[in-house]
């Protein structure tokens, strides 16, 4: 029988499945870099659009800082080409490229005033006293830190060191600013009021953004478009809500959060599953591969209206309830997402059913 990923064109490889990006600002063609026999980077295309803001998610050794490193200059392509505004890089010096670069360490200067590291991009191209004084004033107004400039770099707390790293990385005007997990020393919630200023921020300016993080909800709440990695290939890419709504394959469900897959045979507008007939949206290929039923898609009725399953671990996130589900039967255990009044205590015996709509067929 034919399988469903083979019938929609997705059998084998990962693949971007997102459309051209026309008018490219960085243009990465079939990049390739291997440490020793293992590719760290695998053939991997990808275009980013001026004023775009892109950003690559992926476990550890996914390549994405290699990525990252590439564009830069940091590091050498076995094969391929990194195209800026049209133009090869091949040869081109990290300080020639015209990119902005910021770590997740930020890597200030300690020795240097908050005025002093803002400029000094500007000083290594020669900017003269003036325009490196008016350059820092107005980039520490738009970081929202005016009148900082004489402040010593250890008197500065977590956010307001990225804020004057993030000026420093600005400051030249590059065409394209690079991000290496830049708020990934922060607390939550100044991770989540910074990520919207940068957003804000980056709007304002018409900035060009590449950023890597393994913050799935940084990369969600940044970007226009979302890349996801998985072995030195893109497993994915396409907007936030896509990306979200519609994994491409088991591999980004399951980065994602998403642990309710199994293996499936749809027919008509079923599919048959070890939990049971799961119904599937109208119109969806037809056959054999692996379907994922979204936490809120998984709807706990009377026993005797669905799958027999017990509650057996309640997590509270915030918004809802995750109930972990265990069959009756001992098939794969469940995720169910509740409102936090209906949350059913551990050891309750519930039965359920799956809604259609919350329903999506993946790749292998």
């Amino acid at each position: 029988m034919t399988d469903f990923a083979d019938r929609t064109g997705t059998g084998g490889p990962p693949v971007a499945d997102a459309p051209p990006v026309a008018d490219a600002l960085l243009d990465l063609e079939g990049v390739t870099v291997r440490f020793g026999a293992r590719p760290a980077l695998d053939a991997v295309d990808l275009r980013v659009a001026a004023h775009e803001i892109v950003c690559v998610l992926g476990p550890s050794g996914s390549g994405k800082s290699t990525l990252l490193r590439v564009v830069a200059g940091l590091q050498t392509a076995d094969a391929g080409r990194v195209l800026l505004d049209g133009a090869d890089q091949v040869g081109v010096p990290v300080h020639r490229r015209g990119v902005g670069l910021m770590f997740q360490d930020h890597q200030l200067f300690p020795q240097r005033d908050v005025a002093g590291n803002v400029a000094f991009g500007l000083r290594m191209r020669g900017a003269g006293r003036t325009e490196q004084t008016l350059r820092v004033e107005e980039l520490l107004e738009l970081v929202g830190l005016p009148g900082a400039g004489r402040r010593a770099v250890a008197t500065l707390s977590g956010g307001e060191q990225q804020r004057v790293a993030l000026a420093r990385a600005l400051a030249p005007r590059p065409k394209l600013l690079m991000l290496d997990e830049p708020l990934g020393q922060l607390d939550r919630s100044l991770r989540e009021r910074l990520v919207v200023e940068l957003r804000q921020l980056f709007a304002q300016l018409g900035t060009t953004v590449l950023a890597v993080t393994h913050d799935q909800g940084e990369a969600f709440a940044l970007a226009d478009r979302v890349v996801v990695m998985c072995d030195g290939r893109i497993a994915q890419a396409g907007s936030p809500l896509d990306v979200w709504q519609r994994p491409a394959s088991e591999f980004v469900a399951r980065f994602l959060g998403f642990d309710n897959v199994v293996a499936a045979t749809v027919s008509g507008e079923a599919a048959d599953t070890v939990w049971g007939k799961v119904p599937v949206p109208a119109g969806s290929p037809q056959g054999a591969g692996r379907l994922l039923v979204r936490p809120a898609g998984v709807r706990l009725v009377p026993v005797a209206d669905g799958l027999p399953c017990t509650v057996f671990a309640r997590t509270f996130r915030g918004h809802h309830v995750a109930v972990q589900l265990r069959p009756a039967d001992g098939g794969p255990r469940l995720e169910a997402e509740c409102p936090l009044r209906d949350a059913p205590a551990e050891g309750a015996d519930v039965g359920v059913a799956f809604a259609a709509d919350e329903v999506v067929l993946l790749r292998e």
